[in-house]
């Protein structure tokens, strides 16, 4: 190996996390070297919410279009041309991608292609060459955990789905959380025959239990097959196409294409985290305290490779707060984790911040708890005939009812909870929410108008 160029920073990783670690530590001055073991901007941009949103846009078109047909426009839905919209996706990404070599060579970052391996707590080896730093940061994300089933190789997995050519007429999707709601949607606006199989009793079961019932019961009644408590134990093929079937011995199918949308584990295991005090927990999470630190000093982690919030805004949240606190002398910026809002990309979407009811109870108590619900048909919807109605959930707790949860389904919903994720965070009470002239009409007026 030749000898070790040394950095002030080394970041291990150029997904989301990692290039915000890197971007904002150049700008205070430090030498840094990204170390790129795969695509720039990671899962996010490649394999993940960029990509996954331009699908779900090409969906939403389709709804739309649909709508429009029954507002009264001369207009017919057709088919997608699936490879068309692909290519088109592709093109966007490689903007994003040409923006990163831009700005990282405006930054000054060293640009270091391959895998990095930790040889110790201050070097890491890349191919034949080593480099030194005196802070490292491993931002290395996480990839779709696979069935351990029989058959498990006539699924694809969830970065499988971008590598589709052509649209699948028939589509079984095994799993209930953010990955197989959010393509079993773009599936079906497009089109495509489709089933979720979740083995748990609702979908998005780490959301609040009437919002995923709610998801469920609204994709369930346009069309979507909705398999729940269905245990996968093995996939086979007929002459038909790939068949799931469960324990017990009942199956469904046959599809053209079956998802496993399982979840995701880390990339820790080629690391080198044995030359190190870094520590992994049994499912191969890097563990880390509130700082980001791992049992290493000199030694960071941050993102999917560290859980459990797995959201790009909080790996990029982690990674510049990390490198103010290193390199500007930001003593206590950290992450704060209260309070992440979120949304699925479902359709319709989904969209929450804070507890959930059952936590809330959990917490404070159900005698502190206080929750309001509204049902009600969107007006765009109402004009079509359409019977469908969102679902709205505040959570409140305690005498001056602070807001400590909120939790919405319908359209439009995943742009209106930005801002009241803020007046959430900055400890809105429903007063506070009450006092507040409602938009009229618009969905979002039903927050402030609570019962």
């Amino acid at each position: 190996m030749s000898s070790a160029q040394h950095f002030d920073l080394l970041v291990v990783g150029p997904g989301s996390g990692g290039l915000a670690s890197a971007f904002r530590a150049a700008k205070h001055g430090a030498k840094v070297g990204l170390i790129e073991g795969g695509a720039l901007g990671g899962t996010c941009v490649n394999v993940g919410c960029v990509p996954k949103k331009a699908m779900w846009y090409a969906a939403e078109v389709a709804e739309q279009l649909g709508l429009a047909q029954r507002y009264g426009f001369d207009v017919a839905p057709g088919p997608l041309d699936w490879s068309h919209f692909v290519s088109q996706r592709e093109a966007y990404i490689d903007r994003v991608h040409q923006s990163y070599h831009r700005r990282l060579a405006e930054a000054g970052i060293t640009r270091i292609a391959g895998r990095g391996k930790l040889l110790s707590p201050r070097t890491v080896a890349v191919c034949d060459d080593t480099y030194e730093a005196d802070h490292i940061i491993l931002a290395t994300g996480a990839r779709p955990t696979h069935l351990n089933v029989e058959g498990s190789e006539l699924a694809v997995d969830s970065d499988g789905f971008f590598a589709l050519t052509s649209q699948p007429r028939r589509v079984a999707l095994i799993g209930s959380g953010y990955i197989a709601v959010e393509l079993a949607g773009v599936f079906a606006a497009l089109g495509s025959e489709v089933t979720i199989v979740a083995r748990g009793g609702r979908l998005l079961s780490h959301f609040d239990r009437e919002l995923g019932m709610e998801l469920g019961e609204h994709l369930a009644g346009h069309g979507i097959g909705v398999l729940t408590g269905a245990r996968t134990e093995r996939l086979f093929r007929d002459d038909d196409g790939i068949c799931v079937q469960f324990e017990g011995g009942e199956h469904v199918g046959a599809f053209d294409c079956v998802i496993q949308a399982i979840g995701r584990q880390p990339n820790s295991d080629e690391l080198g985290l044995e030359h190190t005090a870094v520590k992994t927990d049994a499912t191969g999470m890097v563990i880390v305290d509130q700082w980001q630190n791992t049992g290493e000093a000199g030694i960071y982690a941050l993102g999917d490779l560290t859980g459990p919030v797995a959201l790009t805004p909080v790996a990029i949240v982690q990674g510049r707060k990390l490198a103010d606190r290193l390199f500007a002398g930001a003593t206590g910026a950290r992450f704060e984790p209260g309070c992440v809002p979120t949304v699925v990309f479902s359709h319709p979407p989904v969209a929450t911040v804070g507890v959930t009811e059952d936590e809330a109870v959990e917490a404070h108590g159900p005698e502190a708890v206080q929750t309001y619900r509204s049902r009600f048909k969107p007006m765009q919807w109402s004009l079509a005939g359409e019977d469908s109605q969102s679902f709205m959930k505040m959570i409140c707790v305690g005498a001056e009812q602070r807001v400590i949860g909120l939790h919405l389904l319908g359209p439009g919903v995943d742009e209106m909870m930005q801002g009241f994720a803020v007046a959430i965070k900055m400890g809105a009470t429903k007063a506070d929410f009450d006092a507040t002239v409602a938009i009229h009409p618009t969905s979002s007026e039903e927050i402030v108008l609570f019962g």
